[in-house]
């Protein structure tokens, strides 16, 4: 049995479609938890849990028995946490340090995946660059310290009470199904709205940021592989290795449509402190479990762009 937190999100509903039919598959969901994502994925067993409710969170730990837990469930946008600090040190930290303490309260003994982020890394100097795990951790927004959080209590938990936890840094991924409010598919939802209107205007902030970008699909059979093949306790980079920056993800975008894109920069897309470039090394995981990306980002870019055009035409 799995055991899946935050199914019904972008990630988490790309994970269900690779795991539903070959397992026998729980999801935790809020009862105001949106189904747009998920809608045509059928066989998942959903249960109704507050995870930030220890009680709650043990009962759906009992009720559905998992060997493996991928825990997805997070507040995921970096400019929200800094307008609703508390709530994402709230919402991330102790939705993870109830499944630990249900996991270590209980009888059950599942393998645990715990994705962190490589935004843990923070500011990162050039000569530290591609980035391993053994890098210092220098945050820098209230999303990036509670992933830190996380990541440092499912290792403490780990090596103090010998629960099989599996944590990752993963690198910035994408793909059809993201939320708007996430550069790459903030571009692409505006281009495909300046389609209809036969021209338009797409609004950025910070475009000089360098990211390592992954396919959504690439990174949910990297977690797949990562709870069968990693060790427990630290942390491993699941990253692509190469960086693109934001104005070159912007002009991948425009360059895939025919319309004329003006671009304007909106001063309240920037954060009050941005991480400047973020490029990764993929050896540690690569060499612990072979996986290796497989989809183009130029190719992941378009099928964003095409869901967009989809999702537009069909409102």
């Amino acid at each position: 049995m799995i055991l899946v937190t935050g199914g019904t999100g972008f990630v988490g509903s790309y994970l269900l479609e690779k795991l539903t039919g070959k397992y026998e598959v729980y999801c935790v969901k809020r009862r105001r938890s949106r189904m747009d994502n998920v809608k045509h994925i059928h066989g998942v067993k959903w249960i109704e849990c507050d995870l930030l409710d220890p009680s709650s969170t043990s009962r759906a730990l009992e009720e559905s028995n998992p060997e493996k837990i991928f825990h997805l469930a997070a507040q995921t946008h970096v400019p929200t946490s800094f307008t609703q600090p508390f709530e994402t040190l709230n919402t991330n930290i102790f939705t993870t340090l109830n499944i630990l303490e249900a996991i270590r309260k209980s009888k059950l003994n599942p393998v645990m995946l715990y994705p962190g982020s490589s935004e843990e890394y923070g500011y990162v100097h050039e000569w530290e660059l591609p980035i391993t795990e053994e890098n210092p951790l220098r945050p820098l927004s209230p999303y990036a310290v509670s992933k830190v959080a996380c990541s440092l209590l499912c290792q403490q938990y780990s090596r103090s009470y010998g629960l099989k936890i599996v944590v990752t840094r993963t690198f910035n991924h994408e793909g059809p199904r993201r939320p708007e409010d996430f550069a790459p598919s903030s571009f692409a939802k505006q281009v495909a709205l300046a389609e209809l209107k036969g021209g338009g205007v797409v609004e950025v902030g910070n475009l000089d940021s360098v990211r390592d970008y992954l396919d959504v699909r690439d990174v949910v059979e990297a977690y797949i592989q990562a709870v069968e093949k990693c060790r427990y306790g630290e942390p491993y980079n699941i990253c692509s290795g190469r960086g693109w920056r934001m104005r070159e993800v912007l002009d991948t975008i425009v360059s895939y449509s025919n319309v004329k894109i003006k671009v304007k920069q909106n001063p309240k897309l920037l954060r009050p402190s941005d991480v400047p470039i973020l490029i990764g090394s993929n050896r540690k995981f690569r060499e612990a479990t072979g996986w290796t990306p497989k989809i183009r980002f130029e190719e992941t870019l378009l099928d964003m762009l095409n869901w967009w055009r989809e999702t537009l035409r069909n409102a």
